[in-house]
C-alpha cells in the first residue's frame, strides 16, 4: 500500500563536508544496506536538525529503554527517523507504523517485516563526491 509522503517529499541538510539530500516518494522509506555505508552517520546529521526543525523526531539505540510505541503513537505530522530499527521495533510498533497516516517514517535497518514493505519502500544509501563534499542520496534497493 503506497501512501504519498505526508510531511515532506524532500529532506536536505549540510554538515561540515557532508550533504544529506533525500527525496521521498512514499510515507514509509526503509533505508537498508551493509554496515559501514554511512547510515548511522546520516542519522546523526538528521538528528542534529531536530533542534531547529519541529517536524523531526529521531530514535536510535540510545532510546532502547523507551517504549517506542508509546513515543510515536502520540506524534502527529512528524518525519520520524528510526536508526537501529531491528532492535527498537517490536511487532506491535511495526504494525502501527505500517498503518499510520499521520506521520512519515525513515526507518534504518535490515528487517522490513510487518511494515507492508514493497520495492517502493526499500532504498539504499548512495554517495557522490563533488569537490571534496560527500553527498548522501537514496536509491531504490532493487
Amino acid at each position: 500500500m503506497k501512501i504519498n509522503p505526508v510531511v515532506t517529499d524532500h529532506f536536505y541538510t549540510t554538515h561540515t563536508s557532508f550533504i544529506v539530500d533525500f527525496k521521498f516518494n512514499n510515507n514509509i522509506t526503509i533505508l537498508t544496506g551493509d554496515s559501514g555505508e554511512g547510515k548511522s552517520a546520516v542519522f546523526g546529521f538528521i538528528q542534529e536538525c531536530m533542534a531547529v526543525d519541529p517536524k523531526l523526531a529521531c530514535f536510535n539505540y540510545l532510546d532502547k529503554q523507551k517504549n517506542i510505541f508509546d513515543e510515536i503513537s502520540n506524534l502527529v505530522n512528524k518525519l520520524i527517523v528510526i536508526d537501529n530499527a531491528d532492535i527498537l521495533l517490536d511487532e506491535k510498533t511495526r504494525k502501527f507504523i505500517s498503518l499510520d497516516d499521520k506521520n512519515q517514517y525513515l526507518i534504518i535497518g535490515r528487517n522490513p517485516s510487518n511494515l507492508f514493505a514493497t520495492t517502493d519502500n526499500l532504498f539504499e544509501l548512495v554517495t557522490e563526491i563533488k569537490e571534496d563534499i560527500v553527498v548522501f542520496k537514496l536509491e531504490s534497493y532493487l
